[in-house]
Order: C-alpha cells, then structure tokens, then sequence
C-alpha cells in the first residue's frame, strides 16, 4: 500500500489537534506537542493478515511494512535489523517465581541497541523527502544507531552528545563516520542545541521526541512479541524509559495489532526508571505534568532531565492500567550479572534497568506467578564496559606455573568457582 492510503494524518498527543501528512513536518503547530501518525485501520485489515506474515520469509521490521507509514523501501539501510529473539527465560523466571518469563533482547540488532529500529523509520522517510544530512541528539545509542545505518547508504550525520557519555558508545559514531560534537553539558542541552543546529542549518531532525516516525520503528518491537508468542498477548511488559519514546511506541505497537485484529486484548506496561531519572513515573503517579529532575543515572540511555516524549510515556501507561517502578543505580548495576548469568543475555545498565524493575514488582505483589511476563532489554553490555566491569569483579592475576593456580584453588576455595 502507498504511504496517502494507509496513513490517514497526524495527531497531537497533547492537544489532540489533527494534520494531513503535507500539513506538518515534526511537532504540533498549535501547541508543538509530540505527534502520532494515525492509520486508516479498516483498509490495513483488508490488506494483511498473520496468514500472510506467516509465508512471509522477511525476519526483519519490514515484514510489518504494511503498518509503517513509508511507501518505497528502495533507501532501507542494508543490514538486518528487527526480529531479535525472545527468550523463555525457565532459571530466571524460577528464581523470580514466575513460571512465564520471557526477555526480549533487542541488543541484537546492528548497533547494538533498540535504537536501529526507529533510526531506519526516520531514514527511510528522509530519503523519501530527498535529505542527505540527518542530525541527531543522544547520549549515545541514538546516534550511534543513525551512524551505522546511514554510512552504508552514504547519507551524512550530525550528531550530539554529552562529553560524559561512554567511550564505546563514541567510539560507535567514530568509526561509522558520524560527525560527532562533544556538547559540554547534559543530554537535554544537546538536544536543545540539536534543535536550534538542525534548522539553523537545513539538516534533517532524528531527534526522540520530536520526529514522530521515532515511535513508528520502535513500535515494532511489539509485533514481533506477539507473533513470537503464536499472537498471544503477554499480560505485562517492563520497559525502560528514559525519554518515553520507546514505551509510547510499544503501546503503538500493540494497539495497532489490537485494531486489525490480530490480538484479542491489550498487556500492560509497565515503565522502569532509575530513581533520579524517574520524570514520567513523577508524572504518572500525579498530576500528568512532566517535570525536570536531576537526571543522574549510572543508566546514560536513560538518563533524562526532562522527557521529551513524556506526555506520550504517561499517556501510554495509563491508557494500559499499567505502573512505573524506579530503582536504583546499585539495583541497576547488580542486575547486569544477573541477567547475563541466569538468562544469557549481557545488557547495558538501562537495558537491564527492566529486569531490576521487575524484581521490585515482585517484592511489591505488583505481578501474579502465572502471567505472562516480558522484559525488554533494550541495549548490549558492550556500550558500557565500565559498568559491566563494576557490577562484576576483577580477574584473578596468577604467573603460568600451575603452583600458582594451585595457591589460588587452596586460598580462594569459596570465590574462585562462584
């Protein structure tokens, strides 16, 4: 289907005024709230089915092409990007009491991070709209994902980051050829100059938060939950959230199968922050109004002064009857191991940010032993050696002479095999 068939125009999350797709190009010109892209549902039911996806052998975010608001896929970035495995997790869940345990580990997509599937989104529209440089604002998965999956297609990059955000996550933007500026300030200040750079100079905008095709990638992580689980849908999901754009999309996801049918009711949500950085569950827990906090986090990708898709985040939890649990940076850091020894998967500190959140729910009776549950790590380890190292120990240091091992074994007996 043709983008004008499916798409039916934007919506303003906060004011709810509506656009045609030519009328407005990133934010609400009423009130500039975030917008959401709305689909002529009863068409797109006609035109695709789980039949359908099922002979589909696409294992990727375009097998959902038909639910994106992009009509020439010719400019999608050349590598693999979506389908990353859900785990039933049995030692886990065990551990946790749950008998339903299952993890998404979205660190498996090209660069690492869940962030590729709304870098693709965006790019593919901006080579619709004939763009040649896009610029991007990030504490370092955001941009690192547009990075990579523009430098294959030789589309140019802008990118901004905090000086303070982690060395791999740099080196990423480096390597890929990413014109990288260092801002000597917090995230929410390079995003503002993002802002101010991107008009200034006729660059194409990435920004989370203020180009709504962000939520229409991110969404996909939730189709492939579904499908993944035979249509059935979970009961709760656990997402981190930093500046809401990733549970906003994922409540997008699943609304969008619920209205064609493909699923038979809705989970809930449930948004994971770490306590300093915990705006949108201040937010839910009040008045609605998000409002700035320091933002401190061990957890960079989620670490986040004022949310900019924050709106949409509170929105999308209580349209779910869901909750928002934070926890802290120490509870982070120990989840890392934790996750990577009783599942196998090696998450960054807000990717495992869900998993923390989750024991916490337990401890608070929040989930039931028999739901289905997911837990969405949204990025890999390797973006944060530094933090995997702290969570972890250090290697023991012998000479190669088996006496010395010997030594260790006889004076280490309890800590050498943990």
């Amino acid at each position: 289907m043709d983008k004008e068939e499916k798409v039916k125009g934007y919506k303003c999350i906060s004011c709810g005024e509506e656009y045609t797709i030519n009328d407005v190009e990133y934010v609400c010109k009423k009130c500039s709230g975030n917008l959401q892209v709305m689909y002529n549902y009863h068409l797109i039911k006609k035109k695709v089915s789980t039949q359908d996806l099922a002979h589909n052998p696409d294992l990727s975010i375009w097998r959902y092409r038909e639910l994106l608001p992009v009509s020439d896929l010719s400019g999608k970035p050349p590598v693999h990007i979506g389908w990353t495995p859900l785990y039933k997790t049995g030692r886990l869940g065990k551990k946790l009491g749950l008998e339903n345990l299952y993890v998404k580990d979205d660190g498996r997509n090209p660069s690492a991070s869940s962030k590729d599937r709304a870098g693709a989104l965006v790019i593919v529209h901006a080579l619709e709209r004939g763009e040649e440089v896009i610029a991007c604002a990030s504490t370092g998965n955001a941009a690192s994902s547009l990075s990579c999956l523009t430098a294959p297609l030789g589309l140019k990059t802008v990118i901004f980051v905090p000086v303070t955000s982690p060395r791999a996550k740099i080196a990423q933007l480096l390597v890929f050829g990413a014109t990288v500026i260092a801002v000597e300030g917090t995230y929410d200040e390079a995003y503002d100059l993002c802002i101010k750079a991107a008009e200034e100079y006729g660059w194409y905008n990435r920004n989370t938060g203020y180009n709504p095709y962000t939520r229409e990638g991110k969404k996909t992580v939730s189709y492939e939950i579904c499908e993944q689980l035979g249509w059935e849908c979970p009961d709760k999901v656990f997402v981190p959230v930093g500046d809401g754009n990733m549970i906003s999309g994922v409540w997008k996801g699943f609304v969008d199968l619920f209205e064609i049918g493909f699923i038979s009711r809705l989970p809930q949500l449930i948004a994971c922050q770490a306590e300093k950085s915990d705006a949108v569950k201040r937010a839910f827990e009040s008045d609605g109004v998000i409002r700035p906090v320091s933002g401190d986090t061990v957890a960079d990708s989620i670490s986040v002064r004022l949310p900019r898709d924050g709106a949409a985040a509170v929105k999308a939890i209580k349209e779910s009857k869901g909750a928002a649990v934070s926890v802290t940076d120490d509870h982070i850091i120990q989840s890392i191991p934790k996750l990577a020894r009783e599942a196998g998967i090696f998450g960054e500190p807000a990717g495992v940010a869900s998993l923390a959140a989750l024991e916490k729910a337990v401890l608070n009776n929040m989930v039931k032993e028999d739901e289905k549950i997911v837990v969405l790590v949204t990025g890999n380890g390797l973006k944060d050696i530094d933090s995997a190292m702290k969570s972890s120990g250090k290697p023991f240091k012998i000479n190669p002479d088996i006496k010395d091992l010997r030594n260790l074994v006889s004076a280490e007996p309890g800590a050498f095999l943990m």
